[in-house]
């Protein structure tokens, strides 16, 4: 079955010009009864997978050392070997009540497959056709990434009794931004920032993962957050922006909203919201409900209280009040010089 996504919002415009896609149930896979379609050769660089290029294909007789490490609603995380490279291997599953956006969560993983960036999971191959003593009914398909680490930063901020002192959580959160900078100034917004979808590597750095809910905009314009097309548009309701549970326009701003949750959470180590996720969602639209900061002892100082400034901002129920990534970082490293 065609991708129910527009190539256009999955590949970067000097390969799709070129693409057929054929018959084949992605335009990124080949296979003898797909059809024709795009080949990204792999290649491999003095022992190592090459940094710059992805692949649509993936050489199941390289993998060594396939070991599970985690598994959630999206599917299965495993760690392996690949061409000499430590990755991760993902294996996106088939939803059975949404089958729909199963399969566009699986395309939209791809959305910043052709980026390269320090604060951004690198895509190594991706693809729906895999053996069968590889694959997995359940499957949609494969994805290997490199690999960053076992550690997010929700099991950072609640889940460990080390220290988060300024100068580590100002510095977390300026590598989120990096990212987001970058992946908006190539029309990616990623729409699920949330704590449990930045990994922390064993330098100490974050790296922006999981896509599956990720749009790729045409420059300068919004995409409307419903839609036939759009089904997959999803992301934590605790960190979504109000114009997308209001179903209006999706833009870069929205991850700007993510981002300002996320660092509360660093800043706090509490949970933002408390209560009926209903009551959440509607409070949020309608009464402007948003993490506590004006009585948290977190936002006392003066530090705290430039803080608070930032955030009452990134989460301004108006999007084009909201920085932009851009815009955020002289904030962050003002912060930074208080410390």
């Amino acid at each position: 079955m065609p991708s129910p996504i527009p190539v256009t919002r999955l590949l970067p415009r000097d390969i799709y010009p070129s693409l057929d896609v054929g018959t084949c149930s992605s335009p990124l896979t080949k296979h003898p009864r797909c059809g024709s379609t795009l080949q990204v050769p792999a290649r491999r660089l003095h022992g190592r997978v090459a940094s710059r290029l992805w692949s649509s294909v993936i050489h199941w007789k390289e993998l060594r050392s396939v070991q599970p490490v985690g598994s959630g609603g999206f599917g299965s995380v495993y760690k392996a070997e690949y061409l000499g490279e430590t990755v991760a291997l993902k294996r996106v599953k088939k939803c059975a009540k949404n089958k729909l956006a199963s399969r566009q969560s699986f395309w939209a993983e791809l959305n910043a497959a052709h980026l390269r960036h320090r604060n951004i999971a690198r895509v190594i191959a991706a693809t729906t056709c895999v053996p069968a003593d590889f694959g997995d009914e359940s499957s949609i398909g494969t994805i290997l990434m490199e690999f960053v680490g076992s550690r997010n930063l929700q099991q950072i901020i609640y889940g460990c009794a080390e220290a988060l002192g300024e100068d580590r959580w100002l510095r977390y959160s300026a590598d989120i931004v990096h990212g987001l900078r970058f992946l908006h100034s190539n029309s990616v917004v990623h729409l699920d920032i949330k704590p449990a979808n930045v990994l922390v590597s064993g330098e100490d750095v974050c790296k922006i993962v999981d896509f599956g809910c990720s749009l790729k905009l045409d420059r300068g314009c919004e995409v409307s957050a419903v839609g036939p097309h759009l089904s997959h548009v999803g992301g934590t309701y605790t960190h979504r922006a109000p114009e997308l549970l209001k179903g209006e326009g999706v833009s870069p701003k929205a991850d700007i909203f993510s981002f300002g949750i996320t660092l509360w959470q660093l800043i706090t180590r509490e949970q933002p919201y408390t209560g009926d996720r209903q009551h959440v969602l509607y409070a949020v639209v309608a009464h402007n409900l948003r993490p506590s900061v004006q009585d948290h002892p977190a936002f006392q100082s003066e530090q705290g209280r430039l803080c608070r400034t930032l955030l009452n901002r990134c989460w301004s129920g108006e999007a084009r009040c909201r920085p932009s990534a851009q815009e955020l970082l002289p904030h962050l490293e003002q912060l930074r010089s208080q410390t």
